[in-house]
């Protein structure tokens, strides 16, 4: 008797699969995955992977209808928090007037 693969959990797709079916590259999933602005994925076994659901539902809050659509994807890009020099733990020091050397 076969098994019934009608029954199995959803496919996952690895990083270039899921490129792939997007039409990205592998590196700007990558890149969403950092800023947190791309479809939604899991990690198994130490393995980057996405469901075939969440690549489509991600790809379809992208639509628009004209380039004035509010719901445009600049729009639906969550915004990056703001973080000054100090709190990136890098020094600050006042601009240096062209042709002089800082002390």
């Amino acid at each position: 008797m076969k098994p019934d693969f009608a029954s199995l959990p959803p496919r996952f797709l690895r990083t270039p699969e899921a490129a792939q079916f997007l039409g990205l590259s592998g590196r700007t999933l990558e890149k969403h995955r950092t800023y947190g602005t791309g479809p939604a994925y899991r990690k198994l076994g130490g393995r980057v992977v996405y469901a075939l659901e969440d690549l489509q539902s991600w790809a379809s809050r992208g639509a628009v209808t004209s380039t004035s659509d509010p719901n445009g994807a600049l729009s639906a890009a969550k915004p990056r928090p703001a973080t000054s020099l100090p709190a990136m733990g890098l020094p600050t020091r006042p601009p240096v007037a062209t042709g002089q050397r800082p002390r």
